[in-house]
């Protein structure tokens, strides 16, 4: 199956460290969300503004990190986002998170995110413009 991937860049702020002169580990929550957000600019059609406009969003679900080296106030982080199919009303992604300067990985990790619609409650069919995303970019990873 081809893997569906973006790649983005993010150059660590004074306001992501911590007192150890870390990447707080909270952080790289935001990262991966950066990393989803670039996703859905080079595959569109299941971004947020996709959701924000039919009234269907993903909530996160659950959230797996596991931080392995340290990035540091102005390090650029490599943050790998991939696409991993599920069968559902759900959207599935891997991470990780690299240190440029030396290409050692510095976090990976997963996010599930549900379906719901406007009123919050869970759906089970998959979204229209889901499974017109899937369509146009898994129709090679059948």
């Amino acid at each position: 199956m081809k893997e569906i991937h973006d790649i983005c860049r993010i150059q660590v702020k004074f306001s992501e460290i911590d007192s150890m002169r870390r990447v707080w580990h909270g952080t790289y929550v935001k990262y991966f969300e950066d990393g989803r957000e670039s996703f859905g600019r080079h595959f569109p059609g299941c971004d947020y503004k996709t959701m924000q406009d039919t009234g269907i969003y993903a909530p996160i679900y659950d959230i797996q990190v596991k931080c392995l080296a340290p990035l540091e106030m102005n390090d650029v982080a490599v943050i790998h986002t991939i696409y991993v199919p599920k069968r559902g009303a759900r959207l599935d992604y891997q991470y990780e998170i690299y240190r440029e300067r030396d290409n050692v990985l510095c976090c990976k990790g997963t996010t599930t995110q549900l379906f719901i619609d406007r009123d919050g409650i869970q759906m089970y069919d998959i979204p229209y413009f889901y499974e017109e995303w899937k369509k146009r970019y898994l129709k090679d990873n059948d």
